[in-house]
């Protein structure tokens, strides 16, 4: 028997212009995007009791918000730069300014998972998450090899830092603000399941990792060991291999259909304790964006009603994983006979 865990989409006797006045319009960029990448097809209030639908709009939310916390960690320190005078300053500035403009392919993609499925995109557009992360982790990778050419010619080259003062407060600036949108990213991404997003919040602690890099680098020019600049520095790059090596394997994991053995472990125990399962043969799951989808086939006892059991496996996957939006179940008894349901399926809610 083949159950289609899914949302269930039979309604949609709204007209378009009900579905207009229900969405939030916005103005400028996220107005531009939104009016652009918003499933035009479903209405949203549908689609706001959507698990689905729900964490696409946590993730866009925080990305907007480490959006907004970068450009004004951006503006203060160019502020600074601007009192100080100091070229060096301007190009920590400059390089957050870059760094906050990598969350754009992931916004991009957040709001392309909103828009669904078609004929040529049968799988819809949650892919499109992982690929933000592609260029996430690249752009980490490519910040730790600034920091150690930087380093390198500082350690062959040493000077003295000006304007030790500014290069401080600067850097304590750049150290809050990104370690501030590191924690928010990293909190939602694992809330929701984006590791897209997490990986954005990894590169934003590396950022402040940088900043904090500056802040030692200035204190030790301070009290005259203008070495201290690469030799942090170097320990920063270092430290921020580490952080570019978990966010891709995380993304690998990702690109590879792999899945957590937590969570397979999670939904066998759910459903081997079911007194007509008599064992579990074969359990297939891979991520998609932040929610889960796959198939298994299930050996019942002989005597089992499989629509009974359908219903209750159902009923605890449900709570049990609640990322698990699509899973194909093929129930059989052990006597052979292999029951079918009808192709729409059965929806989780």
């Amino acid at each position: 028997m083949n159950l289609h865990i899914q949302q269930d989409h039979d309604v949609h006797d709204h007209s378009h212009d009900q579905e207009d006045h229900s969405h939030k319009h916005y103005s400028g960029i996220r107005g531009f995007l939104d009016g652009r990448l918003r499933p035009h097809s479903h209405d949203h209030s549908d689609l706001a009791a959507d698990p689905a639908f729900s964490d696409n709009e946590a993730g866009i939310r925080t990305v907007w918000l480490a959006l907004a916390a970068l450009t004004i960690t951006s503006i203060l320190q160019i502020a600074i730069v601007y009192a100080s005078g100091s070229v060096a300053l301007f190009a920590d500035a400059a390089h957050n300014v870059g760094d906050g403009l990598n969350s754009i392919p992931l916004l991009i993609a957040f709001y392309l998972a909103r828009r669904v499925a078609t004929r040529r995109y049968t799988f819809g557009y949650g892919r499109a998450e992982d690929i933000a992360g592609i260029f996430i982790v690249l752009s980490i990778l490519v910040s730790a090899g600034i920091i150690f050419w930087e380093s390198f010619q500082r350690l062959l080259n040493p000077q003295p830092i000006d304007s030790i003062g500014w290069v401080a407060a600067a850097a304590i600036i750049g150290f809050l603000g990104n370690e501030a949108v590191a924690i928010l990213q990293i909190r939602v991404g694992k809330r929701i399941g984006s590791a897209a997003l997490i990986a954005d919040g990894l590169h934003a602690r590396s950022d402040g990792l940088t900043s904090l890099a500056v802040l030692l680098a200035a204190t030790g020019s301070w009290l005259g060991f203008p070495l201290a600049d690469p030799i942090v520095g170097l320990l920063i790059g270092v430290v921020i291999l580490f952080i570019s090596w978990d966010a891709t394997k995380r993304m690998w994991y990702r690109l590879m259909d792999a899945v957590e053995p937590e969570i397979m472990q999670q939904v066998e125990t759910a459903v081997a304790v079911h007194p007509d399962v008599q064992s579990i043969q074969r359990l297939r799951l891979r991520w998609l964006g932040h929610q889960l989808q796959g198939d298994m086939k299930l050996l019942l006892q002989p005597t089992s009603k499989s629509h009974t059991v359908k219903e209750e496996i159902r009923h605890t996957l449900q709570h049990e994983v609640p990322k698990l939006a699509d899973l194909t179940i093929e129930l059989e008894n052990s006597s052979g006979y292999k029951a079918t349901t009808p192709p729409q399926g059965t929806p989780l809610k």
